[in-house]
């Protein structure tokens, strides 16, 4: 029986071992689902070891989605844009391929619950790979401006260079090392986030901050009534929470999880992936 893993540190939190092997069952293909707790030091031996034929591929999770890069042999071209892998997949050749499915995900999710990002103003909280999927996508998407805040600001400010690095093949950065408007890096205390807040059509959680209740990266956010708070935690948050206390509307990451291992799966299969079967095994309550 072949294997598909799900590395990172931590993982036994996660809903995937059970959406993937519903979905599998459900196919008839002979294959397992594990998540294997996997520290940075164990890293290179886990990739290495997806060339064995036993072994269909794998997701990444935090924190190694940007680490795993230099063990791959190729990347889809959107994996490279984004600097961020969540899929190994392998090639006939068994070349290990790299894919970011955390992107489209969140725009089929967005869209599901009716959002166009198109001329949005937004707000990215967190600086991982899953924020540069989702500032990626976002941009592509034709935001009109886009603030990434970041407990550092530093790695805020490299995300967004690399983001206009990669759509222009220029960083953008002043002579002073600034970002042009309308894309802005901030530090989650900075003042000046409460009026981009205020004004913002979409707010991101893509940190994993919020799964232990009472956790937030920012506490109170102050969104207005036309903001869709959304939380790549897939469980209510106390984000969500307070955002909702002050009009907005909120969702959680449920359907970016179910839309990206979608995604994973048809590449670890080369089969459609079902969809319903993942998301009721994922979240059956």
């Amino acid at each position: 029986m072949q294997k598909i893993l799900l590395l990172g540190d931590p993982v036994a939190h996660s809903r995937s071992p059970a959406m993937h092997n519903a979905a599998l069952a459900h196919l008839g293909l002979a294959a397992v689902y594990e998540a294997v707790r996997t520290p940075a030091p164990e890293l290179p031996a886990r990739v290495a070891a997806l060339r064995d034929d036993a072994f269909l591929g794998a997701n990444v999770t935090l924190p190694h989605k940007q680490a795993v890069i230099p063990l791959l042999d190729a990347l889809e071209d959107e994996a490279a844009q984004i600097g961020a892998v969540n899929t190994i997949y392998k090639r006939p050749d068994g070349a290990l391929v790299g894919a970011n499915t955390d992107a489209p995900a969140l725009l089929d999710d967005l869209a599901a619950n009716g959002f166009d990002p198109a001329g949005a103003r937004v707000v990215v909280l967190g600086a991982s790979g899953a924020a540069r999927a989702a500032a990626f996508a976002l941009a592509n998407a034709g935001v009109a401006g886009l603030v990434v805040a970041n407990r550092t600001p530093e790695r805020a400010e490299e995300l967004l260079a690399d983001l206009l690095l990669a759509i222009t093949g220029d960083d953008g950065l002043s002579p002073a090392g600034e970002l042009p408007p309308p894309l802005r890096a901030l530090a989650l205390d900075d003042p000046d986030l409460a009026d981009e807040l205020a004004a913002c059509h979409l707010l991101v959680n893509a940190t994993a901050v919020g799964w232990q209740p009472g956790d937030t990266p920012l506490a109170d956010p102050p969104v207005g009534p036309g903001c869709l708070a959304y939380d790549m935690v897939y469980r209510p948050t106390r984000l969500l929470a307070e955002a909702a206390a002050r009009g907005a509307r909120a969702r959680d990451g449920r359907g970016m999880l179910v839309r990206q291992g979608a995604l994973a799966l048809a590449r670890f299969t080369g089969r459609p992936a079902p969809v319903d079967i993942m998301w009721a095994a994922a979240f059956p309550e």
